[in-house]
């Protein structure tokens, strides 16, 4: 999950309330995790046995805890990378077995939030759709949605992030950056993979907001530095280009990518009324026409025009065409956080613009915080912390860096250019044509809009028309992390097994 922009950047990524099934059994009558830490204790490790219950089928599995060794070529230990492992159990022939490395974004996200809220075999008892705040403190429950029933799991914690840390000989500072980042956990995925015994397993990442920066770089990285060719790449809820996300003076193009957002917001929320696909199909017509064309002429639009285009934003928006023509037809989208309700007296969240939570401040002109947030961070901070004690047997004096500001300032390059990794997985698509691409985004996601990374691949004018097939694009109702909202958990994992497929 994110905090970001005004905020501070932080795209971070950060499922709930679910009925026991007949399969499961209730937490006291569960088996209790048998924890049994590695002979040797060498490694840092510690595994535990378990099992879970998914699609109606009992899986036993390993979850493995520990701290990978980051060296340099003379051997000196420069970061140990916390990660946590599931691997099921039972496979004698890992051949066949994908794998997948997933990650959060930030910079200055753990892993925590596709962890426990998606993905691995334990998740937050988030209530309802996931727009209520959990009873504290949060409680884990079995994960009948989780994908280890088919593909192991390795969750890793950038260094700075969870207890992820550099060494004495190593410096924090050589790891906070775009590329220092990529080929830090380039150089994870390759140990874990030679230690592991799986260079012959099916390979995918999944990331997660600025995780997906990360998962284009790697798609690249292991592919040129270890000849390590990916079976797929998951971008969620994610981002390729900044200028996606960043207004500036000159530039129209972020806003033309929130548009369609703040439409679908103003729909949920019945500042404007109609069939949502309908809506979603004119914001995006209107977005990178009409609308986009008005933008480039800056001041120098007609006036009549000028209202023109004020009047459709403020019928696909809700937002009076008044203030649309005083905001010069710009509204960023902390201010259109902070308008849509101003009336109800409530600011609407960044993350999930379901989120509505009362204002703090209604003479502000943007939102003063992030309700979606503050609804989260809670809960995983603390779902996280309990789990590591008292079920994954690990325990450590250091404290357990859920989103830091730590690997503040990141270093995005020397080079004065806007990031935009788009090229880098056109290129991993290129020397990999056998590369597939899931791009899964949130209608409510005010934080990394659904439009940004379609519109940053159509700007890849040579990428072939036969490796633009290896992109699929699959859409969920509510926001950054969809997936405590349960029909949109659901859908994820029936999107993300027939992504598996062979």
């Amino acid at each position: 999950m994110t905090h970001a922009l005004k905020q501070p950047l932080i795209l971070l990524a950060l499922a709930l309330l679910h009925p026991i099934s007949a399969q499961e059994k209730p937490a006291d009558e569960a088996k209790k995790p048998d924890a049994k830490e590695e002979a040797a204790g060498k490694s840092g490790q510690v595994s535990i046995q378990s099992k879970v219950t998914i699609a109606g089928q009992s899986v036993p599995y390993t979850a493995t805890t520990g701290k990978l060794v980051l060296r340099d070529d003379k051997g000196n230990a420069k970061a140990s990378v916390f990660h946590i492992t599931y691997t099921r159990d039972g496979i004698k022939d890992t051949k066949d077995r994908p794998v997948m490395f997933a990650f959060n974004g930030g910079p200055g996200s753990s892993s925590v939030w596709l962890h426990l809220g998606m993905l691995g075999p334990k998740r937050i008892d988030f209530p309802g759709d996931g727009t209520q705040p959990v009873d504290p403190p949060a409680r884990l429950i079995d994960n009948d949605m989780s994908l280890l029933d088919v593909c192991d799991l390795v969750f890793i914690d950038p260094v700075s992030t969870g207890y992820s840390r550099a060494e004495k000989d190593g410096n924090p500072k050589d790891y906070h950056g775009l590329q220092q980042d990529i080929d830090s956990v380039g150089d994870f995925i390759r140990i874990w993979i030679t230690e592991n015994k799986r260079w012959a397993s099916p390979k995918y990442l999944c990331g997660e907001s600025y995780g997906g920066i990360r998962a284009a770089g790697l798609a690249q990285h292991l592919q040129d530095r270890y000849g390590m060719s990916l079976n797929g790449v998951i971008l969620l809820s994610s981002l390729l280009d900044y200028r996606t996300l960043i207004g500036a003076q000159g530039s129209q193009l972020s806003d033309q990518v929130f548009l369609p957002t703040f439409a679908t917001t103003a729909h949920f929320h019945k500042k404007i009324e109609g069939d949502r696909e309908e809506i979603l199909r004119e914001a995006r017509d209107f977005a990178f026409g009409e609308y986009g064309v008005a933008l480039m002429k800056g001041n120098a639009i007609p006036k009549a025009e000028k209202e023109a285009v004020a009047a459709k934003l403020s019928k696909l928006t809700g937002i009076p065409a008044a203030t649309w023509i005083r905001k010069s037809l710009r509204i960023d989208p902390f201010e259109f956080r902070k308008e849509l309700l101003r009336e109800e007296g409530k600011v609407i969240g960044r993350f999930d613009a379901r989120v509505a939570w009362s204002s703090t401040d209604p003479n502000a002109t943007s939102a003063e915080y992030d309700p979606s947030y503050s609804l989260a961070i809670g809960a995983f901070s603390t779902a996280m912390l309990a789990y590591l004690g008292d079920e994954l047997g690990w325990k450590e004096d250091s404290h357990y860096e859920v989103l830091t500001e730590k690997v503040s300032p990141w270093s995005f390059g020397s080079d004065n250019r806007i990031v935009n990794l788009t090229g880098r997985i056109s290129a991993a698509l290129r020397d990999n044509p056998k590369l597939r691409v899931l791009v899964m985004g949130a209608y409510m996601d005010l934080a990394t809009p659904p439009e940004g990374v379609p519109y940053s691949l159509r700007q890849e004018l040579d990428l072939p028309e036969d490796l633009r097939k290896q992109f699929t694009f699959t859409y969920y109702d509510a926001g950054h992390m969809f997936y405590i909202n349960p029909p949109d958990l659901a859908k994820g994992r029936d999107d993300l097994l027939e992504f598996l497929k062979p």
